[in-house]
């Protein structure tokens, strides 16, 4: 195996590790609430993004799925009452 024939001064070792760096990650402001965010995510805080209420609507339908099962357990529970 080959061995280097000078030793690698610390100028040169520097000039080759400045790309080596870490950079701050890019934060933007949620426009509708100003919490700091990532870009093109969701705002955890209110739950928009571009300008829509992303998950108020997954909510929404959530909700809607709930009622359905509500309303279910509803008519059991009245076919039972009027047997009694």
């Amino acid at each position: 195996m080959a061995v280097p024939f000078r030793r690698t001064s610390k100028t040169k070792k520097r000039m080759r590790r400045t790309h080596l760096k870490k950079d701050a990650p890019t934060i933007s402001k949620c426009p509708k609430c100003g919490e700091p965010i990532k870009p093109h995510r969701v705002c955890t805080k209110c739950g928009y993004y571009k300008n829509e209420d992303v998950l108020k609507l997954e909510k929404e339908e959530n909700k809607e799925v709930v009622e359905k099962k509500e309303v279910k357990k509803t008519s059991k529970k009245d076919t039972k009452k009027s047997e009694e």
